[in-house]
């Protein structure tokens, strides 16, 4: 019987912390890329003030407000308005037309963090006329990146790489037009509030809300190991309409997927499939 590598005390304390928070909470981050969440749980450790990582699972499970706050260390929330403009310009010039044959359409910003994609696609879709008849669904576990994302504010610091963006997007007015600023920060227009939906859900334990037309999921699947990035496409592929779209983030493709036969690439150069006819 070949010898097997006792595994490393750190790696288990990891998966019951990673256990630990699934039963008690109902957040799932077993499918999660482990190397990341090393990385982020040991962030968390020093700001709880833990030497390991049974101490922190101690915390978690015995102070109710311990989990709160580690879900910020367990979720990625960065993001800009418009980040990658050649992906918002081949939606633009690319996508659009065939979203303009819609009589309504919904959009699905999975792992829409703290709302900068919800807004920028809000913004893309006004700029060509289809707003009105537009509902843009922003989910993510991150409760409190929710709340931000609802309350469409963000700080003025970062508006000037959100309007460069979003003039090499192809942006067809200044992105001045749809925000105010006030007190060092920008609130965007409730205008485009009106068209979005924020909501809690998981790709790890959720199952489909609704049939889309869009789905934009960019850099989340990296943070998945296979099974879990599966599941994931599998939900988009079930939500899509027929031959409806889908956005991956830029280190991110279908091509190895247990999904990758239901799409054909769209614009290859920037990772946007179109779901094949009959699936």
């Amino acid at each position: 019987m070949p010898h097997r590598k006792p595994a490393r005390t750190a790696d288990i304390e990891q998966r019951l912390l990673i256990d630990a928070i699934y039963h008690r909470y109902h957040y799932d981050f077993r499918g999660y890329a482990q190397a990341s969440l090393k990385r982020r749980l040991g962030s968390a450790l020093q700001h709880f003030g833990c030497q390991t990582l049974s101490q922190l699972q101690d915390k978690v499970l015995h102070d109710p407000t311990v989990f709160p706050a580690l879900l910020e260390y367990l979720t990625v929330q960065v993001s800009d308005m418009f980040r990658d403009p050649s992906y918002f310009r081949a939606l633009r010039e690319e996508v659009v037309p065939h979203l303009r044959t819609y009589p309504s359409l919904k959009v699905w910003v999975a792992g829409c963090s703290a709302g900068e994609e919800a807004y920028s696609l809000a913004i893309l879709l006004q700029e060509e006329g289809l707003l009105d008849r537009t509902l843009i669904y922003g989910t993510d576990i991150n409760q409190q990146a929710l709340r931000a994302a609802e309350s469409g504010v963000f700080d003025m610091a970062r508006v000037a790489t959100f309007t460069e963006n979003h003039a090499r997007s192809g942006g067809r007015r200044s992105l001045s037009d749809y925000y105010t600023a006030r007190y060092g920060r920008v609130v965007f227009d409730k205008a485009l509030r009106e068209h979005m939906v924020f909501s809690d859900h998981s790709l790890a334990t959720d199952s489909v809300f609704a049939e889309m037309h869009l789905v934009s999921c960019r850099n989340v699947l990296i943070y998945f190991e296979r099974d879990l990035q599966d599941r994931a496409l599998g939900l988009f592929r079930e939500a899509l309409c027929h031959r409806g779209f889908l956005g991956l983030g830029s280190k991110e493709s279908l091509r190895f997927s247990a999904q990758a036969d239901a799409f054909d690439d769209f614009v290859v150069t920037d990772r946007i499939y179109r779901k094949k006819a009959g699936h």
